[in-house]
């Protein structure tokens, strides 16, 4: 009986809760002129999702290889670049990512991008079959923050940074050419900010 009365006091209760969340959520889309989604941003009283097409290329933090060409949307119709931010219960993930094609090759890209990366500071050189990010969303200070490299393949992936703020550049060969990510990650805890 005691059972049966906490239920139906505290269904109720949560029944309110919920709907009160729900009525507080706001979900504002912006429109491509062809219909499509170009902004998604969902507020609600525990965090958000913004995500958003037409990506500046200096949100990466990167140039872009001269000459190099943004790639084009897939056969599904989806873009080649994301900037995208969720945050909740005082943790974050923002992932900006743009995908290019070059008529160079690989190894040229790679050049490239190790002297710009630099600035970050030091380069590490993986071999991947793809993209691999290490992040750690919870911006704990358990473990290692250090990047590390994961399996081996044909395809070059640059990193710079730690788990919770790190640029990477992947490169790939494509025909005679190269096809290449420039993404930014960054991942926060309680307290900081992105």
């Amino acid at each position: 009986m005691l059972r049966t009365r906490f239920q139906a006091v505290t269904t109720p209760g949560l029944a309110i809760l919920v709907l009160s969340l729900l009525s507080a959520c706001s979900v504002n889309v912006q429109k491509e002129k062809n219909g499509q989604d170009q902004k998604v941003d969902i507020q609600t009283p525990v965090g958000g999702i913004h995500v958003s097409k037409g990506v500046d290329p200096s949100e990466v933090g990167l140039a872009v290889y001269p000459g190099a060409r943004l790639k084009e949307k897939d056969a599904g119709g989806d873009s080649k670049d994301a900037n995208v931010n969720i945050s909740g219960f005082g943790y974050g993930l923002k992932v900006v990512a743009l995908e290019y094609e070059s008529d160079d090759p690989p190894a040229r890209l790679i050049a490239f991008y190790k002297d710009q990366l630099k600035r970050y500071g030091n380069v590490l050189v993986c071999h991947t079959t793809h993209l691999d990010v290490n992040s750690d969303i919870k911006g704990s200070d358990h473990g290692s923050h250090e990047l590390t490299c994961e399996g081996s393949g044909e395809n070059v992936e640059l990193k710079v940074g730690t788990k919770e703020n790190q640029h990477i550049v992947a490169v790939e060969p494509e025909g005679k050419g190269s096809s290449f990510s420039l993404v930014y990650v960054r991942t926060h805890g309680k307290d900081a900010e992105i």
